[in-house]
């Protein structure tokens, strides 16, 4: 399992996990590159952190860390349709990757590193910008199955 993010200007860390992700490893996760993700991505104090209501992602140990280091979290409405455009982003990385052919474990997360280095700030900016027709179409078809 991996964890990642981008914006608008490109992609951020990458990061394996081993095991069984907890919320105790999340806020690790965090620390260790969300603030760099983000002074990379250069978003200065302006960025707002999406993710969605997994209850790690929703812990109080998570939600303290969020608040002490003052990041800013988009409210995301519980058994709401997944549309963080980041999933986007992950089946365009297995494409690429599947495309390589990894033969075992260490290789995989080689080549997902470098075709997620390679993914161009272009692709992530439309994955942002089409957010809010993807978010109109959902609403269109109250919640229903839509093209995304």
């Amino acid at each position: 399992m991996l964890w990642g993010c981008f914006a608008i200007g490109g992609t951020g860390a990458l990061h394996k996990i081993d095991g069984i992700m907890r919320q105790e490893n999340y806020v690790d996760i965090l620390k260790q590159h969300l603030k760099t993700s983000v002074r990379k991505l250069k978003h200065g104090r302006k960025w707002v952190f999406q993710m969605d209501n997994h209850p790690k992602h929703t812990s109080k140990v998570v939600a303290k860390w969020l608040k002490d280091n003052k990041v800013k979290v988009l409210d995301w409405p519980s058994r709401s349709p997944d549309l963080n455009p980041i999933e986007h982003l992950w089946a365009e990385l297995k494409k690429r990757v599947r495309a390589r052919r990894p033969t075992n474990l260490t290789q995989l997360l080689q080549l997902c590193q470098e075709e997620c280095a390679k993914i161009h700030p272009t692709y992530c900016g439309k994955l942002v910008e089409g957010y809010l027709k993807r978010l109109t179409q959902v609403k269109q078809f109250k919640g229903n199955t839509t093209e995304y």
